[in-house]
């Protein structure tokens, strides 16, 4: 017992070690308020020396404390983490665009590796792996049981070298089995095209360090093949990433000084305002904007957006909807409406940890609603149901009565899902964005040239009446 007491005392100093060296303001202050919770500590002792003295193999203090940190942080919600020496280099990397893998967006769900989306041209899309799938073993190594550093840290590693996954897939009866070489994952932040004379197609797949210069290269591009009648912002499947990239991205279109996104948590670091102005998105010292015609602050524009657009993306969509600088024509969007910050911890470690929410100028929630389109458009390939923020277990409720008040009347998109026409085989295929065969694509440059919209591609069958197995009356 005394060995226990000992132990006791030594992590109690450990956890005020660990809230001195995260310099966590807020809670120092509260300390001095509210009562240690000697309790929970105690419960804590008494587990950390049963698990030490009892446990089937010995197990190091560090491995215990390591995943009592985990523990707490994935306990709060879905995007809390604590970030080990790799997890956090991975991180610094893939804001960067450059890394040694597969190519593949995940999540965790029921313990095991779900695919959120493939990246274009990475060794999973180019084998067919798809949104939903769910990876239920790593070569040999089940999954379950796993953290998601852990199977992200085994499907990540040197080019030319080859991992097979074995997944579930809904609609098939047996796992598929997949074996895939790794590549360098060069994630192409930009993409442009001209559809045609006069209408100009410009893709983000994700915010990362360069994406504002990227933008600017690409915009400058378009532009100098013509005045420009319209331009389709692409956001679909924009897994969202940095911050300064959103407001960037934002500011593009709008004119200076506009508000973009606003921030509220508990602490006064976690309530801020974000403009269009250099100060907010400029991370070099050089306004990288200044370099864009004039002309991109009033070209016609819509912005397409999908359920798997989420985060940055929903910042953008929600600040160009609320200036009504754009329409936003699509379908619901992901609905990740809170604020990570990285904040380091010694030896190259750090946690991730939700401060805030985000909220669009106007003051609306992005956290569990997502971004409404104006226009509602399906894509006829996207036929499986889609996980969005609010289907994730703990995930931060919407903070504005008035919004959830709407989604109780079932006013919000979010509340009445909607029935696909089932495709057929040979619309299956995911969509190629920016291609002829983009269906919502297609509907936004309707759009801008005034044309109707169509809110569903017609099947087949509507397409060639010989082919329809109904007669007619």
């Amino acid at each position: 017992m005394q060995k226990l007491r000992s132990v006791g005392f030594i992590l109690v100093g450990a956890v005020a070690g660990v809230l001195i060296s995260l310099n966590f303001q807020a809670i120092a202050d509260r300390a001095g308020r509210a009562p240690i919770p000697y309790e929970e500590l105690r419960a804590f002792t008494e587990v950390f020396g049963a698990v030490k003295t009892n446990y089937v193999e010995p197990v190091e203090d560090k491995k215990l404390i390591t995943e009592a940190i985990n523990g707490m942080l994935t306990g709060l919600d879905p995007h809390s983490a604590y970030l080990d020496q790799e997890a956090f280099k991975e991180l610094q990397v893939g804001t960067q665009g450059q890394f040694g893998g597969l190519g593949i967006e995940v999540g965790m769900e029921d313990g095991f590796v779900k695919v959120i989306s493939p990246i274009e041209d990475t060794p999973a899309f180019k084998a067919g792996v798809k949104p939903n799938d769910l990876i239920i073993k790593l070569d040999d190594t089940p999954v379950k049981g796993m953290t998601l550093n852990d199977a992200v840290k085994r499907m990540r590693g040197k080019p030319k070298t080859q991992i097979t996954l074995t997944i579930t897939r809904k609609g098939e009866a047996a796992p598929i089995v997949i074996t895939l070489t790794r590549d360098v994952i060069r994630v192409q932040s930009v993409v442009s095209k001209m559809i045609e004379p006069g209408y100009g197609f410009v893709r983000v797949r994700a915010f990362q360090e360069n994406t504002t210069e990227s933008l600017v290269k690409h915009l400058d591009g378009l532009f100098k093949q013509g005045q420009l009648k319209g331009l389709v912002l692409d956001l679909r499947n924009d897994p969202g990433g940095l911050l300064h990239g959103a407001v960037a991205v934002s500011a593009a279109f709008l004119p200076q000084k506009t508000l973009v996104v606003s921030t509220d948590g508990r602490t006064e670091d976690a309530r801020k305002k974000f403009y269009a102005s250099p100060d907010d998105y400029a991370r070099r010292g050089e306004d990288v904007l200044k370099a864009l015609p004039q002309s991109v602050k009033s070209v016609p524009m819509v912005v397409l957006v999908n359920g798997g657009s989420a985060s940055a993306s929903e910042i953008v969509a929600g600040a160009l909807q609320d200036h009504k600088r754009a329409k936003v024509i699509g379908t619901q969007s992901f609905g990740k409406g809170s604020v990570q910050t990285i904040m380091p911890l010694g030896n190259n470690t750090a946690i991730k940890l939700t401060t805030a929410r985000y909220y669009t100028p106007s003051g609306r929630s992005i956290q569990a609603l997502g971004i409404t389109p104006d226009v509602i458009v399906e894509d006829p390939s996207d036929t499986m149901t889609r996980v969005r923020e609010a289907d994730l277990q703990r995930h931060l409720e919407n903070n504005r009565a008035e919004q959830k008040k709407d989604v109780e009347k079932g006013k919000d998109p979010v509340a009445k899902p909607r029935t696909v026409p089932q495709p057929s085989p040979a619309e299956q295929k995911p969509t190629d964005f920016g291609s002829k065969e983009d269906f919502q694509l297609t509907q936004a440059i309707a759009f801008l040239k005034g044309e109707p919209v169509k809110s569903q591609a017609p099947t087949v069958a509507q397409q060639d009446p010989a082919r329809s197995t109904t007669k007619p009356n």
